[in-house]
């Protein structure tokens, strides 16, 4: 009896691989078994990068507030504790956006912060 291989299935599986590395550089988007390695090493990269990537959006955010709190005389340290003391309930998110695009608002909760 013959050897039986689902040609129609691993020409499939390898068409989409290879369609995932579409604009890679060199042997990385046409042949077959750089371009599955390369395809699977950027998975694992997406993968880590999607954890990473809430890393540094929270020092972004870190960084905006300590820019604006340093305005009114005071640290990020100080003013954290400060407004967790006083049960202010605003995320870090928030707070970067309000001292970015609105400081007057971000002013009112600094000025509250500091009673």
């Amino acid at each position: 009896m013959p050897r039986s291989v689902n040609a129609v299935a691993s020409r499939q599986k390898r068409k989409k691989v290879l369609k995932q590395t579409k604009g890679q550089f060199g042997r990385r988007k046409n042949v077959w078994t750089v371009a599955k390695n390369a395809y699977e090493k950027g998975l694992s990269y997406a993968y880590r990068d999607r954890r990473n990537k809430k890393r540094t959006f929270r020092a972004l955010w870190i960084q905006r507030i300590n820019a604006g709190v340093r305005q009114y005389g005071m640290s990020y340290s100080q003013f954290m504790g400060l407004i967790h003391k006083k049960n202010i309930d605003i995320n870090r998110k928030t707070l970067a956006d309000l001292a970015m695009n609105n400081p007057k608002a971000f002013k009112a909760i600094v000025d509250l912060v500091k009673k």
